[in-house]
Order: structure tokens, then sequence, then C-alpha cells
């Protein structure tokens, strides 16, 4: 039996469950219901940083439970995630556009910054969680090498505009923490997570 449900439409959190030999079905939350029940993904006013992105992967993981209920889907556990860029206590989400994009590149050249991701996973009990927390240092980008970037289409749906597995491999410095909670899931911090539940991996 496959033991849980991915809450999650992203294929670098796919592929780094199977690496640890997670079985797992996709969910996808955006066709659960009415319109507007979905999961508040926006960060709120006076919303810390750090604790947006928990709120967001806790909630997609409930939300993800209520779904299996509404659907008639066999009881399994949900496993949702969320990362988020912050620089200057700032979150950096997807850019919307090649302008964004070129702003948070921009911003980020020659600096460190943080990346959190934060995972979640729905049982019939409480939801549990756990959270990775990573820095990255780049090294300065001239102008020419964003353009090339960014016509690359990499950046227009990962946090922060880069993803660290990708070609942006070649702009990072340093990390500090887990190179695969940069990714989008770390895969330590899942592991243990599920190891709670009973579900095994590797």
């Amino acid at each position: 039996m496959t033991p849980i449900y991915l809450a999650s439409r992203s294929p670098r959190r796919r592929e780094l469950l199977k690496q640890i030999g997670v079985r797992f079905d996709p969910l996808l939350l955006r066709l659960a219901g009415p319109r507007g029940a979905d999961v508040d993904e926006l960060q709120h006013a006076d919303e810390p940083a750090e604790r947006y992105v928990e709120r967001t992967a806790r909630e997609k993981a409930a939300f993800g439970a209520q779904v299996t209920r509404m659907r008639g889907m066999l009881p399994r556990p949900v496993l949702a995630a969320d990362t988020v860029v912050i620089l200057d206590g700032e979150v950096l989400g997807k850019p919307a556009d090649a302008a964004e994009a070129t702003r948070f590149l921009q911003r980020l050249s020659g600096r460190s910054h943080e990346v959190r991701t934060a995972v979640a996973v729905a049982t019939e009990g409480p939801v549990l969680e756990t959270l990775s927390v990573s820095t990255v240092r780049f090294r300065a980008l001239a102008d020419d090498e964003i353009r090339r970037y960014i016509a690359s289409g990499e950046p227009f749906d990962k946090a922060g505009g880069y993803g660290i597995q990708g070609l942006a491999g070649a702009f990072v410095e340093h990390i500090e923490g887990s190179y695969t909670g940069i990714m989008g899931l770390p895969v330590f911090e899942t592991a243990q997570l599920l190891a709670q539940i009973g579900v095994r991996v590797v």
C-alpha cells in the first residue's frame, strides 16, 4: 500500500521522496472543492517571515487531510511542505515576471540569505511539523548573467527566483545547512518526521 499522500506539485519534492524510498500518491489541492476553498498562501500583515512558512505548510497538510475525507479517499497521512527565501526580513516568493526575477537576483547578488523549508504531516491526530533552516551565499552576479539565467525560464516557479539544483548552482559560493532543504524538501528532517508515524524510508 502507498503509505502517504504528497500535497505538492513540486517535481523536486517528488524526486526527493523517491530518493529516500518513500512511496506516495500526489494530492492536488487546487482542484479540491468550491472556489476559494483552498489554503491561504499569502503572508499576513505583521506575520514574521519565519512563522509564515510554518503556517502555510501546516495548513496545506491539514487541508490535504480534509480533501481526502471530502473525496472519500483511503485514509493516509498527508505530507506538505513550503519553502521561502528570506532577505533582510522579507520573503522573496516566486517571481511574477522577468522584472521581479531581476530584482530578486540583483538583491541576492554577493550576499547571504536564509532558506526555510517547513514540512508538515497531517494524520488522524495532531499535525506533526519540522523545519529546516539554511544559509546560502551568492557570489556577485553580473547583469548579463542575470539576463541569461532569466532567459532560461528557470526562476519562475522557485522561491527567491532560483533553483540551487539547476543553473543557479553556479551562483552559490557557500551554504550552511541542508542542500535538500534548499531544494524544497529536507530529506533528513522529513525521514525523521515520517518515522514518527511509522513510515519507513530507504
